[in-house]
């Protein structure tokens, strides 16, 4: 796992974010390296933690290329992952951890 991915799985885990998952992609045939997913308390809670990743991953170099939010879901592309910030309902209701297991199994 490289430096920004663990940087970006502590911020997350210090704030609060709930069930961090890591998900290393970059043996599939996927447009991007990692995807994080994490759970967030409410949407408050999902603005404040993008806010404390920008602050943090800035000064670093990385790029915002673009994000996505709404209450329930913040999609954060930084080029060679994607997080995703996540109410639990939404996380669920998705459920994105089967479907990249899935493509990492059919690809070995």
């Amino acid at each position: 796992m490289n430096k920004t991915i663990e940087k970006i799985r502590d911020i997350l885990n210090e704030k609060k974010a709930e069930n961090i998952e890591v998900l290393d992609l970059r043996q599939k045939d996927y447009i991007v390296d990692y995807v994080v997913i994490a759970t967030t308390l409410n949407s408050k809670h999902a603005f404040s933690l993008l806010n404390y990743l920008k602050t943090e991953l800035k000064p670093d170099g990385e790029e915002f290329l673009r994000v996505d939010e709404d209450d329930d879901w913040t999609i954060i592309d930084l080029g060679d992952a994607f997080i995703h910030l996540m109410s639990e309902s939404h996380r669920e209701k998705y459920n994105l951890e089967e479907f990249l297991e899935e493509l990492k199994q059919s690809k070995e």
